[in-house]
């Protein structure tokens, strides 16, 4: 029963909501008197609950997600917020005098409900028509309102998690087009996230948001396999579609009315734990979900027969979008695989519908969209396997072609993982689907293991000097060397059955459960590669002693040398063992869970010549090895991924596609999370995460408004992208924005340097810097907060930095054309000169460079076997303001001569006595004086000047 307090004040908040703050206290009273005429709803009485209570509490999240709202709400448009700016002191103290509280509730407010960082969403996008306002969201928020109570309720959602996905796909929905306008029109967009970071939780609030609105048609279109399929409908199933729709009237209690029902086997469903609408919708003038696809049955044809895509309509005389119609007609959802043959039956089907389809309001979510990206092989081989694809991928294209030429009300959204999506890169694959009305890039959510959890990107620390708390790749990534493979994997087998054990002692010690603990090995594409993988993994199992006691002194050395350490470092907030022996009693326990009949292995793939059970994360707990290709793919959720191993190399686009599995949310054993995989592998999988870092951080750079305008919009991302090295050819087609100035203050062309293997252009680069290696004469302590570091220094004259950058060679021509157009352009009276600074490491023994100096040479990864990224550190970024002379027109170069890791380990000299393959890499800053008045920092032209607002023109 719901604590009458509690409900007197969620009333209350509810009344308030989609407006200003108005006097809390005084319409909690009056929801009191109507509860019970005794209760003591007082300000004292709230006080006293907000301060006891925990942050899933029904009153304590409804109340942070409002207080989130008021703090975050921007100063136009809200004239209560009286120019208090958002997430400030001020703004709260004005919320809590609106709210009518005193200072003692302000004290406990701010210690429960301290203000959110605010919307950490990227978005670029042109102007729209905004018709999706607070007061729209309130009215019509049936689904989405249930969806936000599941992710409360089951999922264990907080208050800012909650209010990022309602931003977040605010954002989405408000950019589509009102569904009952009277004139027709499509929106094209495209929403980025993160491998395994919550997409399909933004798409789903999007479909639940857009069937409220008045969207009747809902496409679906997941990845290309079974299994992601049928985990995208079962997701949409239980999370919003829900109980009553699933039934569609039938009785539970009669077994011949539900003997089709799906789901009547799974344990979520016979728990609960699927969303119930209370009644089913119609019945209570919402619209009904129907599903047009089950979760066993894609789509083949109507299995309901054509009249199961016909819309109802009360007023016969006006069509489906009139507000006559809408609002009491039902939904149809239709899940699909990216499958020629299924996309070709759909659009069969809507072809003979007897419905007008120019009059359905209709949403497409294409989950996936980048299907085949560039971005994850080898640049030199990208073109060849990029055209392999071609075929298929122009098949499927042509198949969402025709439903976006069938539905003039149809808005198209794709969702990807990767900002560096095909309609970005293949002028033929956007031509229809380019989204040129919205780009958005979705924040890295809170406590998501992505990148920077298993790679140092922005630390360049030495080996020497990582541990396990500075260096997460030291924590968490072990690497395979050439011909210790079996070690390696013994190793990652005796980490995987450790992990569970420390999982069952963490349950053990109030933890909730560890439903699934899994590892997947991946050595191959080939199906007979994984069948003898399988058999060499049952052998090692067999002879581990796991069970006999025989790897007792291996487990114990483990837990020492490795995962007592590295929990210790990272400080998980959850019981763990310090003493091997606490845990070495749940060893057998978990070797038993991970392998019942003795093995511990689940082969993933579409051979039917294996004895085993299928891979259903719904239907049970899963503890086991999985070995699998193409059916683990990209957009497939491993529940419970806890050790990867992976040798496979990296000369197929699907590879580095598979890479990314062990990304995800890890609540409760993120410290025991292991990564076994080539060096070779991992620097090319960090290079490509490295690109993407950096191509997120120009987008939220750029994403804000100059003079009232967006700084850029969709069809100028693309130049951006190629200025990471992706150049399709596309003999008839272009891209018509041309990227002329980029006009920033800092500037870092980190992966844009020559190939080690152009040893003439990199002694071009060298011979360019000798002017800043002669005026770095002098050697200074520099200061960063209370760390320090010696460097040499010097300056030179703005016309002598824009004379060596001029000179220098890039691995392609644009790389740094657009930042040297603009700095060419500044006076002196911008910039009277350039400090120089070449940071000096007293680890490394210094290297003569042409005969200047001794400089330190740092040392950096290879990339693609060919290039290497000479990222500037943040210790040296923070310390430039300590240099001395430093004026309002002071530019700054930070010069950092660097060689790979294996060649400094070398001390690979050339015969001329100087440092074989160096590069000269650098980052600059330029003054706060060179910021243009405009505050545009990027200028571009158009390729056809006589289509300036065409994406997409002939060559």
């Amino acid at each position: 029963m719901t604590n009458p307090i509690v409900l007197a004040y969620t009333n209350a908040l509810r009344a308030m909501e989609g407006g200003a703050p108005k006097n809390l206290i005084r319409r909690a009273l009056l929801e009191a008197e109507e509860i019970d005429p005794n209760l003591d709803a007082s300000e004292e009485k709230l006080r006293e609950h907000i301060a006891g209570s925990e942050v899933n509490d029904r009153l304590h999240l409804d109340l942070h997600l409002a207080l989130i709202k008021w703090d975050n709400a921007s100063v136009a448009g809200n004239e209560w917020t009286n120019g208090t700016q958002p997430n400030t002191d001020e703004r709260r103290s004005l919320v809590i005098k609106a709210l009518g509280l005193d200072d003692s509730t302000k004290d406990v407010f701010d210690k429960q409900f301290p203000p959110s960082g605010g919307d950490n969403t990227t978005v670029i996008a042109g102007p729209w028509d905004p018709w999706y306002t607070p007061e729209v969201k309130q009215q019509r928020d049936f689904y989405w309102r249930d969806y936000l109570e599941y992710l409360r309720t089951q999922r264990g959602w907080d208050a800012e998690a909650l209010d990022n996905l309602d931003t977040a796909t605010t954002h989405v929905v408000e950019r589509l087009i009102n569904p009952s306008r009277k004139e027709a029109g499509q929106t094209k967009g495209l929403v980025v996230g993160y491998v395994q970071s919550g997409k399909t939780a933004n798409f789903t609030g999007v479909i639940a948001k857009a069937i409220d609105a008045g969207y009747r048609l809902i496409i679906v279109m997941t990845g290309t396999t079974n299994l992601l399929r049928e985990q995208t409908q079962r997701r949409l199933d239980m999370e919003l579609v829900g109980r009553e729709n699933i039934l569609r009237g039938a009785n539970e209690d009669d077994p011949s009315a539900i003997d089709r029902v799906d789901y009547l086997d799974d344990e979520d469903w016979l728990g609960g734990r699927f969303v119930s609408h209370g009644a089913r919708p119609s019945d209570i003038g919402r619209p009904d979900i129907h599903r047009m696809t089950t979760r066993n049955f894609d789509y083949r044809k109507l299995q309901q027969g054509l009249p199961a895509l016909e819309f109802e309509r009360e007023d016969k005389s006006q069509p489906l979008w009139h507000k006559n119609n809408l609002f009491t007609s039902n939904a149809r959802l239709i899940i699909v695989k990216k499958n020629s043959s299924v996309l070709k039956n759909l659009v069969k089907d809507l072809k003979h519908t007897a419905d007008k389809l120019e009059d359905i309001p209709a949403l497409i979510i294409d989950d996936e969209s980048d299907q085949a990206s560039v971005n994850t092989v080898d640049q030199r081989k990208w073109q060849e396997l990029w055209d392999e694809n071609k075929k298929k991928r122009t098949a499927i294209n042509q198949h969402i072609s025709d439903l976006l030429g069938m539905l003039p009300r149809v808005q198209y959204v794709g969702y990807t993982a990767t900002p560096f999506a095909n309609v970005f890169v293949d002028p033929y694959d956007a031509e229809d689907i380019f989204p040129k009305d919205y780009l958005i890039s979705l924040p890295r959510p809170d406590g998501y293991m992505g990148a920077e959890d298993f790679h140092d990107l922005d630390r360049t620390i030495p080996d020497e000097e990582k541990t396990y708390a500075n260096s997460g790749e030291k924590a968490h990534v072990r690497l395979v060397g050439k011909g210790d493979e079996e070690k390696e994997l013994q190793a990652a087998l005796d980490s995987f059955v450790l992990a569970g054990a420390i999982k069952l002692y963490r349950e053990a010690h109030g933890c909730k459960e560890f439903r699934h603990h899994t590892m997947l090995v991946h050595e191959t594409m080939r199906k007979s590669g994984h069948k003898a993988n399988a058999q060499d993994i049952q052998a090692m199992w067999q002879s581990a002693g796991y069970l006999s006691g025989g790897a007792y002194k291996r487990f114990q050395d483990l837990f020492v040398n490795d995962f007592s350490p590295v929990s210790a470092a990272l400080k998980p907030d959850v019981p763990t063992p310090s003493l091997f022996e606490e845990v070495a009693k749940y060893i057998g326990q978990a070797a038993r869970k991970i392998a019942p009949n003795a093995n511990p292995v689940l082969v993933v793939n579409s051979e039917t010549d294996i004895e085993q059970e299928d891979l259903d994360f719904d239907k049970r707990p899963v503890w086991r090895v999985l070995i699998g290709g193409n059916k683990l793919a990209r957009g497939f959720t491993v529940e419970g991924l806890t050790v990867t191993y992976y040798s496979r190399g990296v000369g197929h686009a699907e590879a580095l596609m598979q890479m990314g599995r062990w990304f995800g949310f890890r609540p409760g054993y993120r410290d025991l999370v292991r990564l076994f995989v080539t060096k070779k592998v991992r620097d090319a999988f960090e290079a490509a995460c490295r690109d993407e870092e950096h191509f997120r951080k120009e987008l939220r750079q750029y994403a804000d408004m100059a003079d009232g305008r967006p700084t850029i919009t969709p069809e100028h991302v693309q130049p951006l992208v190629m200025r990471h090295g992706l150049r399709p050819t596309a003999p008839n087609k272009m891209y018509n924005a041309e990227l002329v100035q980029k006009r920033t203050k800092t500037k870092e062309p980190s992966s844009g340097y020559p190939s080690l293997d152009d040893q003439d252009a990199l002694d071009q680069n060298i011979d360019a810097c000798v002017p800043l290696l002669k005026a770095a004469a002098t050697l200074t302590t520099l200061r960063a907060g209370t760390r320090s570091f010696d460097a040499l220094t010097g300056t030179v004259s703005h016309q002598v930095m824009v004379n060596v950058l001029r000179s220098l060679t890039w691995a392609t021509p644009d790389t740094f054309a657009p930042d040297l157009a603009w700095i060419a352009t500044l006076s002196d009276e911008v910039i009277d000169h350039w400090d120089v600074m070449l940071p000096q490491r007293k680890t490394r023994k210094p290297m003569n460079i042409r005969g200047v100096g001794m400089f330190t040479v740092h040392g950096r990864k290879v990339e693609h076997d060919i290039s290497i990224r000479g990222n500037s550190e943040s210790l040296h970024r923070q310390a430039i303001d300590e240099l001395p002379g430093r004026t309002a027109r002071s530019g700054c170069v930070i010069l950092y001569p660097v060689m790979s890791n294996d060649d400094l380990k070398k001390n690979d000299i050339a015969d001329d006595g100087y440092p074989k393959r160096l590069v000269m890499a650098l980052m600059l800053q330029l003054p706060d004086a060179a910021i243009p008045d405009d505050h545009r920092p990027l200028v571009y032209r158009v390729k056809s000047p006589d289509k300036p607002h065409y994406a997409i023109v002939d060559r």
